[in-house]
């Protein structure tokens, strides 16, 4: 499933009809909200995203998009228009994987969405780690609390990606030191104590499911549905 979301109803139309003639399925909006919407229910292959759309605009979506674990892995192609450099460079930056200047030749979008979905499709998917409301992606350095993005200084973020690639292990303190600090550290152990204590207050709820283990250390006992 291809999503169009492009304010020109024609140009939609002309979009959709190309796509459904090349074996592809399309759907398309006009809007952001319409967009959101259906992206709550289906997650689509690929989106091809205008950046002039009303309301929210196509940069605005792409930021939520890839701000967001559950559809930061969804290829978009942006599309801009002509000569307009400065939204090219932006909607790249802001994580597109290609773009097409307007107007554009339904073709060429066909080249480039099949190019586009080749590239996706043969890079390995990247492993996201979940447990209750929390979410993190940590090859794009990303966490998500109850659907709300968590900034967390370095060794926080470090600690809790440990946990939760290794749910139900317990961590001695010296082994978190090793694991998480560098080698040659050689601070004390209280300083796991103090960073697993922040670690707690920044997940808030969430925080509880990391249990201590009495003289031994930490683990983090994911709830059960």
């Amino acid at each position: 499933m291809i999503y169009c979301v492009e304010d020109d109803d024609s140009i939609r139309d002309l979009m959709l009809y190309t796509l459904k003639a090349s074996g592809f399925q399309g759907q398309g909006f006009s809007e952001a909200e319409s967009f959101w919407q259906a992206l709550a229910k289906e997650k689509p292959e690929l989106v091809m995203l205008d950046v002039m759309l009303p309301g929210e605009d196509g940069i605005s979506i792409l930021k939520k998009l890839r701000g967001n674990v559950a559809t930061a892995g969804i290829p978009v192609i942006m599309a801009t228009a002509k000569g307009t450099e400065y939204d090219k460079v932006l909607g790249l930056d802001s994580g597109a994987d290609d773009y097409l200047a307007k107007p554009f030749g339904m073709m060429e979008m066909v080249s480039r969405i099949k190019a586009v979905l080749r590239r996706s499709k043969s890079e390995p998917a990247a492993k996201l780690l979940s447990f209750g409301g929390v979410s993190m992606d940590p090859e794009q350095h990303l966490l998500m609390v109850d659907g709300q993005r968590l900034e967390l200084p370095l060794k926080e973020f470090e600690l809790l990606r440990l946990f939760m690639e290794n749910p139900g292990m317990v961590f001695s303190r010296d082994r978190l030191l090793s694991s998480v600090w560098d080698t040659d550290y050689m601070g004390e152990t209280r300083t796991v104590d103090v960073h697993i204590s922040s670690l707690r207050t920044h997940l808030g709820e969430w925080g509880k499911a990391i249990h201590t283990v009495r003289s031994v250390g930490y683990r983090l006992e994911v709830p059960h549905a």
